[in-house]
């Protein structure tokens, strides 16, 4: 039932279209609770992972989440590393640039915070944003101070060419890297917009702004399509994740995580003999307290 990796993972070949892929779970989806006990035991297993993962030292893991307003980015993350020790993680929202991240290329701004090998970085948001929110306000470029010679006419195209590059440079030297689009739908959209009006403790998390931004969806659509048609390949996978139902989504996000810290074949590191020959020692030290 829980066979999502393969079923969600965005083609590489380019292939991907948008309009064939679900929002909403399969109907014989298993009911909340069910769902509920199963990411109790998927997060039991990042925790023991995560701890394999630090010990190991090789690789960083790098999850990326993007999507709409009320998609719910911000409740998986919280999800599935609630019970982890929250020393393996390191979570960066990225919301707009700075002056000082302006004057530097797309892509400075997020390598700062790039996770260090043993570590599991987060972005709530990303790089993304560069080829999703700037495209569909192309305005927004005019503050970005880019030189004559980049030519607008492939300006995404050749951001979509940096990304992979990017991408693959980190994979090259250890980052494993998710990326997950969280597929809500306009319908269920709304329903969350219209939850967070009609409830006082929702009121914080909505902004007038959002249904502003309602007027482009269509545009959002396209510019997701392109970019996750274009920058899913084996070292950075898309992976589309039906959203409107969280719990579902959240059990989704997990298993793939899980199954993708269990293909790294880790294990703790092995003292050699000579630490062995240290261990006994300070075991025949601790003992000896006892008698004094």
């Amino acid at each position: 039932m829980f066979e999502f990796p393969n079923a969600y993972c965005v083609p590489f070949d380019g292939s991907f279209d948008l309009s064939a892929v679900p929002s909403s779970p399969p109907q014989d989806v298993a009911d909340d609770k069910q769902l509920e006990k199963h990411l109790e035991k998927l997060v039991a297993r990042i925790d023991e992972l995560q701890q394999m993962f630090y010990a190991h030292d090789k690789h960083s893991l790098l999850l990326i989440f993007q999507a709409m307003d009320a998609a719910g980015k911000d409740g998986t993350i919280r999800a599935v590393t609630r019970g982890v020790n929250p020393a393996g993680f390191q979570v960066f929202s990225f919301k707009q640039p700075s002056a000082e991240e302006l004057d530097h290329d797309f892509l400075w701004r997020t390598s700062k915070c790039l996770p260090e090998r043993g570590r599991i970085g987060i972005f709530n948001r990303s790089y993304y944003e560069e080829v999703l929110i700037v495209r569909v306000h192309s305005a927004y470029l005019s503050g970005q101070n880019l030189p004559a010679e980049v030519n607008r006419d492939t300006l995404w195209a050749d951001r979509f060419e940096s990304i992979c590059g990017h991408e693959k440079h980190l994979a090259r030297n250890g980052t494993v890297i998710l990326k997950f689009w969280l597929n809500v739908s306009r319908d269920e959209q709304k329903k969350r917009f219209l939850k967070r009006l009609d409830k006082p403790d929702k009121n914080w998390k909505f902004a007038p702004s959002d249904v502003k931004e309602r007027q482009h969806w269509d545009t959002y659509m396209q510019a997701y399509e392109d970019a996750l048609r274009a920058t899913s390949h084996k070292q950075a996978p898309w992976y589309a994740i039906p959203a409107d139902n969280k719990d579902y989504m959240r059990v989704a996000v997990a298993e793939t995580i899980v199954k993708t810290l269990e293909s790294l074949q880790m294990d703790y590191p092995q003292p050699s003999a000579a630490d062995l020959a240290r261990f006994e020692e300070c075991r025949q030290l601790l003992a000896s307290e006892g008698n004094q």
